[in-house]
């Protein structure tokens, strides 16, 4: 009864959400395209629910191409690959707005955990018990993780607020989606916490190898403990 209560109430909200908010959509893809070359919407297979794979959307906010470029899947304050609209949009957080379409066909809710890159952990399958229980809901545009720290977080604490998240959905409901609500609206006034935060090992590491040294610490994790 509480997912179903949650999944009407995310249906309600981001209908009138989309209807209020369509003339910034238009704005948005207007100052991508005038600012460099590309779409303005950027698609990428995330997990969501059980492990599926699903397209996500958001409005572009790199260079095209980026994945292959630089860091990889990982985003560092200073970024070259960060377009300067890009800039604007990841410090609002406006360049999520495209995923209340993933809301409207149920791959995604408003609130839980975020979807990783579908290939950002490695297989499904061998994920441990702690980084599987996070794909028992559906994931979030926002979630108990962001609000807790947004991007500095390590994989290691994202996975524990996500799954403390869930603990209390079932015990408050919606309750605890308004306040997560409450509490990323204020944390996009004061812009806090856009970037990943590099370890020390790699300050005087190359793109190519903090890249490597970050997926592998986050492969190891994920995998860790699984039985």
């Amino acid at each position: 009864m509480k997912y179903a209560i949650k999944r009407f109430i995310d249906l309600l909200l981001t209908i009138v959400a989309l209807i209020i908010l369509f003339p910034i959509f238009i704005v948005i893809a207007v100052a991508i395209k005038l600012d460099s070359k590309g779409p303005a919407l950027f698609k990428q297979g995330r997990l969501t629910k059980d492990g599926r794979v699903f397209t996500m959307y958001k409005f572009r906010t790199m260079i095209e191409n980026a994945e292959q470029m630089g860091t990889g899947l990982f985003n560092y304050a200073n970024d070259f690959r960060v377009t300067k609209v890009g800039k604007f949009l990841r410090k609002s957080s406006l360049d999520e707005l495209p995923q209340l379409f993933n809301i409207i066909k149920g791959d995604m809710s408003i609130v839980g955990p975020r979807p990783p890159v579908s290939y950002e952990l490695g297989n499904y399958d061998d994920l441990n018990e702690e980084y599987k229980r996070r794909f028992t809901v559906l994931p979030g545009i926002t979630g108990l993780a962001q609000v807790s720290g947004r991007n500095e977080l390590p994989w290691d604490e994202k996975i524990k607020h996500d799954n403390r998240y869930i603990d209390l959905f079932n015990k408050y409901g919606v309750l605890i989606d308004f306040k997560i609500i409450f509490l990323t609206v204020l944390n996009v006034f004061k812009m806090k916490d856009i970037y990943e935060l590099k370890d020390e090992s790699m300050e005087n590491a190359s793109d190519e190898e903090i890249a490597a040294m970050a997926t592998a610490s986050v492969l190891e994790k994920a995998r860790a403990g699984k039985k």
